[in-house]
């Protein structure tokens, strides 16, 4: 990968890394609002998912898949929101943010304005449950042999 001294994930890998592979790497975002906000961002400078020849488009989405199921696991979440916005960065990257019912802006999107301040303790207990989902992901990356 080269790297952009003025790129933002060229300089900084956008959150935890809990998975790295030689093309992408996964993040848990530190969102005390969203416990398990995971991002898997493409490694080198890519825009668009049809600048990627069909076999890189395809690992990066297995990818999102194996995030996503990782939270749906552990987390438990009432839905799953996973969207590729990427506009101000040249990186593809996904968002994978699980919602809940009580969350601050549910039934809207996490970017609108807050509906209610969720309890503290409901996050804690997400936030309780995040060294599971690092162990989750690694797992699942792992059986899957998406790094081979």
């Amino acid at each position: 990968m080269t790297k952009h001294a003025d790129c933002e994930l060229c300089n900084q890998p956008g959150g935890e890394i809990v998975h790295r592979h030689e093309k992408f790497h996964v993040v848990l975002v530190d969102d005390a609002q969203y416990p398990g906000f995971c991002r898997v961002i493409w490694n080198d400078h890519v825009s668009e998912m049809t600048d990627l020849p069909a076999s890189d488009r395809g690992l990066l989405m297995n990818a999102v898949w194996q995030v996503e199921a990782a939270l749906r696991d552990v987390m438990q979440p009432d839905k799953m929101n996973i969207a590729s916005l990427g506009n101000m960065v040249p990186h593809l990257h996904w968002h994978l943010i699980p919602r809940y019912a009580d969350d601050a802006h549910f039934p809207g999107p996490v970017w609108t304005q807050a509906q209610r301040t969720p309890s503290a303790p409901s996050l804690a207990a997400r936030a309780a449950l995040l060294p599971s989902l690092r162990e989750s992901i690694a797992r699942l990356f792992h059986t899957s042999h998406l790094d081979n």
